[in-house]
Order: structure tokens, then C-alpha cells, then sequence
């Protein structure tokens, strides 16, 4: 009896890490428990603490708004991460990712929808992580970085 109140207690404690949100687009993916699962250990192997992270998906319109609100940009665009973060220590972000661009994204670079998906979904991470995209070097290592987990993500499902 004790043991089940202890863990019934816990289990009304525990707090979900990784959040999947929809705005204005559905977003369905198989095995969403285990991609989450991935994604913390994406920071773990980054050595980069994780509080919580959410994100949202939404179509190229919504995106456009947050960008021209937020960063004063007037452009479409994939993905926009914001740190959240208080301190180096535990991570705290949210991510908005555009459906309509990873759409189009995977068909300009042959690839299929799911993988374009994972790589922003990743690519998002790897900005909490650190990473940045502005210049040709660092473009270079982030996309070895997408690459790496992409693989990594494959193999831990057996593909």
C-alpha cells in the first residue's frame, strides 16, 4: 500500500520535460515518447542540462508573425528558437517550427517529410546547445551535428 501511494504521489509530481504543441497545424509523428526520449539525450551527450523545452507547430503565417514581432524579420522561415534560460545550467526553450517550410524544404532537397522534420526538430535543439548558423563554418558544424543525431536517431530505431 505504501509503495503505491508513493508512487502515485510521484507520478502526480513528474513534470514532462519535452512538450509537443500544435498552433495553427496539426503535427502527428509516430513514436513521439521515444523521440523525446532522443531529444534529452541529444543535450545529455551535448552536456547541456535540460528543464524544459516545448515546441510548437504551425504553418508559414504563423511563423511570418513571430518573426516580424519578435526579430523584426520579414521573411519566411523553418524554424525560430528562443532561449528561455535563467542560467547556463538547466535549459529552458521553445522552438516554433514551420510545417509548410519543412514541406517545401524536403522536397527542394529530396528528401522525405519525416527526415526534414527530425533534422529542424534537431536543429532547434542544437541552438539551445549552442550551436549557431550565421556563418559558413558554423553552418558546416551544425549540419555534421544534424547529420550525427539524424543517424544516431535511425540506428536507435533500427533503421
Amino acid at each position: 500500500m505504501q509503495i503505491v501511494t508513493i508512487f502515485v504521489v510521484l507520478a502526480s509530481n513528474y513534470m514532462e520535460i519535452i512538450l509537443f504543441r500544435n498552433a495553427d497545424k496539426t503535427f502527428l509523428f509516430p513514436n513521439k515518447k521515444r523521440l523525446k526520449q532522443f531529444i534529452e539525450l541529444l543535450f545529455k551527450k551535448e552536456k547541456k542540462g535540460l528543464y524544459e523545452l516545448t515546441y510548437v507547430f504551425c504553418s508559414d503565417e504563423y511563423l511570418l508573425g513571430i518573426n516580424k514581432d519578435f526579430l523584426k524579420h520579414d521573411f519566411y522561415t523553418d524554424i525560430i528558437t528562443f532561449d528561455l534560460s535563467e542560467n547556463n545550467k538547466q535549459t529552458i526553450g521553445e522552438i516554433y517550427i514551420s510545417l509548410d517550410r519543412i514541406k517545401d524544404n524536403a522536397k527542394t532537397m529530396n528528401t522525405s517529410i519525416k527526415e526534414e522534420t527530425l533534422r529542424v526538430i534537431f536543429h532547434g535543439a542544437l541552438h539551445l546547445c549552442g550551436y549557431k548558423d550565421k556563418s559558413k563554418a558554423d553552418i558546416i558544424k551544425m549540419r555534421m551535428k544534424e547529420d550525427y543525431y539524424l543517424s544516431l536517431y535511425k540506428s536507435s530505431l533500427g533503421q
